[in-house]
């Protein structure tokens, strides 16, 4: 299991979130390099089709466009994004190995009844995406807030450090919701990658 290289201040990592609307069939994925000092280094953008099964790949193709060998890891807000389209983070860690971390903000009893009333033909493969991502675990940050992450690459351990010196108050991470607020800001713009 590779380490996060927290003594770095450094430390750079890409954070993905998204936007998309009721009538999207297409959400904005947006990305930024942000150090750990806050300075942002970088941008990217993408997309994902509600409730398609491409994600994963545009995930890997924004990291490619980047071009960027010193990101050492990724953050994503929510790994099931654009209305079920399922985020593999295994892939995403084997591809490039660097911890890959999926973060979210409220606690649930899971989406599989979710996916059987969404895609009452298909909801075999959904659940089978799904039920890789294996559980969530809880984090409570200096913030006092709860979050609930899926790791790979990366000890728990590492992943609270990590999210305690990017939260500045509440409980989004500061390179997620700068990554929020610019996908946003672009959907509402009319753009789309």
């Amino acid at each position: 299991m590779r380490s996060l290289h927290l003594e770095k201040k450094g430390l750079r990592g890409l954070a993905i979130a998204e936007s998309f609307g009721p009538n999207s069939s297409k959400s904005i994925l947006s990305g930024i390099v942000m150090r750990r000092d806050f300075i942002i280094d970088d941008f990217v953008f993408g997309s994902a089709t509600i409730g398609g099964d491409d994600a994963t790949d545009s995930i890997l193709k924004m990291y490619g466009e980047l071009a960027r060998p010193d990101v050492s890891y990724v953050l994503i807000s929510g790994l099931i994004v654009s209305m079920y389209n399922i985020i593999d983070i295994k892939q995403l860690f084997d591809s490039l190995t660097i911890p890959i971390i999926g973060i979210s903000y409220n606690d649930s009893m899971g989406i599989s009844s979710a996916i059987k009333q969404h895609f009452p033909n298909s909801f075999e493969s959904k659940l089978s995406e799904y039920d890789k991502l294996g559980k969530r675990e809880k984090i409570t940050l200096h913030t006092c807030h709860d979050v609930f992450v899926r790791r790979e690459g990366c000890s728990l351990n590492d992943v609270r450090h990590l999210l305690d010196d990017l939260t500045l108050d509440g409980s989004i991470p500061e390179p997620i919701r700068v990554s929020q607020l610019l996908a946003k800001t672009l959907f509402e713009k009319g753009l789309s990658f």
